[in-house]
């Protein structure tokens, strides 16, 4: 398979395409993810006063909105590198979110679709294979089209000189390697209430 994969790549074939072919004959790998309860914030520190503020955030949230946030981790395209995105997963469940985990290579149109059925405050896309300039934008503009407000944030390894090019195209926040989890969630939490608020007062 790797020979027909190489010869594949000689003729002009894109990784894509390659992976389509592969799929149709035997289908598309679907692991299986459960999140794990409590796991997060037992390491962490359950009396940490960082644990302590960022689920009262998500707690005054849901008191001022009548539900708790609620985020969509997704991955698109041919990154299955998914260890990240479950770990940000399990964490912002012990942190007071909703959270809703999406397949693995989806499209953006999936991965929209998905957001707007959850009914998601938050798409958060977690990107670990540069395919972040092409279908962010994407994954963006069918939200828009589809008319669903869903704020788009984006985790993983992207480099630095990409950050003001996604923010120019629809994303709101980028959390990059190193970042405190507590503190991203404290940061959508605030990013997601100015933005519901800026929303109401346009339609008063």
């Amino acid at each position: 398979m790797m020979g027909l994969a190489i010869d594949a790549a000689k003729a002009m074939c894109t990784v894509g395409e390659i992976s389509d072919a592969l799929e149709k004959q035997w289908g598309r790998y679907t692991p299986s993810f459960s999140m794990a309860s409590g796991a997060y914030v037992d390491e962490y520190g359950r009396n940490d006063k960082e644990i302590e503020e960022t689920v009262a955030a998500a707690a005054q949230f849901e008191e001022q909105h009548g539900r708790r946030p609620r985020i969509l981790v997704a991955k698109m395209g041919q990154d299955g590198h998914d260890r990240g995105a479950n770990v940000i997963a399990s964490a912002f469940a012990d942190l007071g979110f909703d959270v809703d985990v999406g397949p693995l290579f989806a499209t953006p149109e999936e991965v929209a679709l998905q957001a707007i059925d959850a009914d998601v405050h938050v798409v958060g896309i977690s990107s670990q294979a540069a395919g972040h300039r092409t279908l962010v934008p994407e994954l963006v503009e069918e939200l828009r089209r589809q008319k669903h407000e869903a704020m788009v944030v984006c985790g993983g390894v992207i480099p630095a000189v990409d950050y003001e090019f996604l923010h120019e195209r629809g994303v709101s926040a980028i959390f990059g390697p190193g970042t405190r989890i507590p503190a991203a969630a404290r940061s959508i939490i605030n990013d997601l209430t100015e933005e519901l608020a800026a929303r109401d007062a346009s339609n008063v």
